[in-house]
């Protein structure tokens, strides 16, 4: 079929009239008549040579053809949708995607974020948090920053930022803490990696504690918890630099562990845009100017 030649009215008619099985209510949403739903419908069946939908007393009903036809139909209509907003307010702006574990998003990236909109005005960031746990392509990201080793299959992981762990807590729990072997008298909390504290305690030559603290699946909401005053917790201090700053969270003991970092990932399979090449650079830079 011609391109110059496609009846877009009558493809958006069909995708309306299938989402809803009834010609009626697909008028309604495109502000026609059903009789003119109907008319464009039964045109497109015309021209493809088949039927689309069975006619039922009730509403509509897909054919095998007509379920084959709505999903390339409705993805097409999205894509050009997607496209178009991306030219809100007169100017061009590329869509970025970026999973952030939400450590990394509240305590570096949120500060920094009126900083790249105004440094890349013509990028449309767009933040999906996580807990560590991503799929880079069944949620469709371009990027994805995230904490542990670099060794993810499948994709190329480029380092950010050093985030060794320490025993962060509340004020007041932090007055009765004069030695590590401290802590063993104290609320332990957890993150979902088990083996964090025994690293800390055997680097600070402490016998590990059995621990029986909650178990956290966020470093950001473990902090919280201890800002509270419910426990001690094991995080990494430079994504918690305010907390501590106004005095909200102590850091008790100068020993830190080192337990991985934090990186940005994007699948091997996929080609740098333009927009990713300058977030990258523009993340580069700020760790660099240590801002």
């Amino acid at each position: 079929m011609d391109r110059a030649q496609l009846p877009l009215n009558a493809l958006r008619a069909f995708e309306a009239a299938a989402r809803h099985l009834n010609f009626t209510r697909a008028g309604l949403e495109l502000h026609v008549s059903q009789g003119a739903v109907s008319h464009q419908v039964a045109e497109l069946e015309r021209r493809l040579g088949t039927r689309l939908f069975h006619r039922l007393p009730r509403g509509l009903a897909l054919t095998d053809e007509g379920h084959a036809l709505v999903p390339a139909v409705a993805e097409a209509f999205d894509r050009v949708a997607a496209t178009l907003d991306q030219y809100a307010g007169g100017r061009f702006r590329e869509v970025l995607k970026v999973g952030v574990v939400g450590t990394f998003a509240a305590g570096w990236l949120l500060p920094r974020l009126d900083a790249f909109a105004r440094a890349h005005p013509a990028i449309d960031l767009r933040i999906a948090t996580n807990n560590n746990r991503v799929d880079l392509a069944g949620e469709a990201l371009d990027y994805a920053i995230r904490f542990g080793d670099g060794a993810w299959h499948g994709t190329h992981a480029e380092p950010l930022v050093a985030a060794p762990l320490a025993p962060l807590c509340a004020p007041v729990v932090a007055a009765r803490l004069k030695s590590p072997a401290d802590l063993i008298h104290e609320r332990l909390l957890r993150s979902y990696r088990a083996d964090e504290w025994a690293l800390w305690f055997a680097a600070a030559g402490v016998p590990p504690p059995v621990l029986r603290g909650p178990m956290f699946d966020s470093s950001a909401l473990m902090a919280a918890a201890a800002t509270a005053g419910q426990g001690v917790a094991l995080a990494p201090p430079s994504m918690f630099a305010r907390d501590l700053a106004a005095e909200r969270l102590v850091q008790p003991f100068a020993l830190e562990i080192d337990v991985g970092r934090y990186w940005l990932t994007r699948l091997m399979s996929r080609a740098e845009s333009d927009a990713m090449r300058r977030f990258r650079g523009w993340l580069a830079d700020e760790i660099a100017a240590g801002a």
